[in-house]
């Protein structure tokens, strides 16, 4: 089982990308726009689930002279780190679950809506 992760709301917006696509290799630049991150706030996650082994990366194979860039670092889901992030947000979404209100009733401490 891969380590344990603390889930932020950052992270989880991390991991529910990944999820949308498990098998699919992620690019870094497309994180930070689909989860509203900047470089600073997405690399150092993708950092952490990549040493607990949630994801796994690797640089593209290009020759960066011919392409006129860098090679690019993709990262995909793993099956341990695919069932560790269903069940944290499972966990995340069962802790934020609004309580159940009756809005025909009055507040508990008497005051008027």
């Amino acid at each position: 089982m891969p380590d344990k992760i603390r889930m932020t709301t950052s992270v989880a917006s991390v991991l529910r990308e990944f999820l949308e696509a498990p098998t699919e290799h992620q690019y870094g630049f497309d994180l930070m726009q689909r989860c509203g991150l900047s470089s600073g706030s997405l690399y150092p996650i993708l950092a952490r689930l990549e040493k607990a082994e949630w994801i796994v990366g690797r640089f593209e194979e290009i020759d960066p002279s011919k392409e006129g860039r860098r090679p690019r670092k993709y990262y995909t889901l793993t099956a341990a780190g695919a069932r560790a992030a269903v069940c944290e947000l499972d966990l995340l979404s069962e802790r934020f679950k609004p309580p159940v209100w009756d809005f025909g009733s009055k507040p508990a401490t008497g005051g008027a809506w």
